[in-house]
């Protein structure tokens, strides 16, 4: 006997056609991300690589000299951006220029606006860098955790094409039900943003941090032991932007309990980041400098 439902199986072929269409990421940036990856690499070697691509070159001495650096005095050296960026700077850029240029066209927002979504991310972005800084950790796990951040809620932007009348719905009824968005879209749609986000981030070989932080940042136990702490952390700055309604992506009802939760999962007093809650407006308006050389 059959128990699949036909509406589930239909979405979520029309996905996997979407997902199979998008380009995969170019044959430089996988090399930028090969010798970022690369421990033995060194600065003239990555700006071989990038040196290759004048437009991915152009944005990386378009960032160092940008107000999100404040240096004053002009950079025109390559090799000299890369060193001053530091290498994890260098591959997410690359990384985040290569999949918002993929993701161009996933159509309008009905749901939510492009800019209330983008600003979304940017909070959670934020907000994970800052979590990872007051765990201690080193400026380059500081920026893995940012683009974490930026990439999590990916997977609603084929939904969102793909289905704009349901996605609208899912969004009212979350207002009204207090449902967590992700099982909205199960409900309405038989699939989430999450189970989307992994298909494009495995499409793109992403690596297994990014993976996990696009298909569980709302289930951080079921990830793989190596990302909990990342997609713990991706999942509580996900919670205090809610609550801090900065932007939407969708989700806008905040859950405590949830929150208290993971500030124990991550292990940090949220009753301590009163400092923190008051820079995250200035940071993000950082952010959007990164964000703006990133999709232009």
């Amino acid at each position: 006997m059959n128990n699949v439902d036909p509406k589930r199986e239909r979405h979520l072929k029309r996905i996997q056609a979407t997902i199979a269409r998008m380009p995969s990421l170019s044959t430089t940036v996988v090399k930028v991300l090969e010798t970022c990856n690369d421990p033995l690499a060194s600065a003239n070697d990555l700006k071989r690589v990038i040196s290759l691509d004048p437009v991915l070159t152009g944005r990386v001495l378009k960032l160092i000299n940008s107000a999100y650096f404040a240096l004053g005095k002009p950079i025109t050296s390559l090799t000299r951006a890369i060193i001053m960026l530091g290498v994890n700077t260098v591959k997410n850029l690359a990384l985040s220029f290569a999949i918002l240029k993929n993701m161009k066209g996933s159509g309008s927002f009905h749901a939510f606006t492009t800019d209330e979504f983008w600003l979304h991310c940017l909070g959670v972005s934020v907000v994970a860098k800052s979590l990872a800084a007051v765990k201690g950790l080193s400026p380059a796990e500081q920026e893995e955790y940012f683009v974490a951040g930026l990439l999590h809620d990916l997977g609603k932007l084929p939904l969102n094409k793909q289905f704009p009348e349901e996605y609208l719905q899912i969004c009212k009824s979350v207002g009204k039900e207090s449902e967590p968005f992700y099982l909205s879209e199960d409900r309405l749609l038989g699939i989430d943003h999450c189970k989307v986000g992994g298909m494009i981030s495995q499409k793109w070989q992403l690596g297994v941090g990014l993976v996990d932080t696009m298909s569980y940042h709302h289930n951080p136990d079921d990830c793989t032991e190596n990302s909990r702490d990342l997609v713990s952390t991706i999942s509580l700055a996900n919670q205090i932007v809610i609550e801090l309604k900065i932007g939407t992506a969708g989700d806008c009802i905040s859950d405590p309990a949830m929150l208290d939760l993971l500030t124990g999962k991550v292990g940090v007093d949220y009753g301590k980041l009163s400092d923190f809650h008051g820079s995250v407006s200035r940071e993000i308006e950082k952010a959007r400098i990164f964000l703006e050389i990133v999709q232009k």
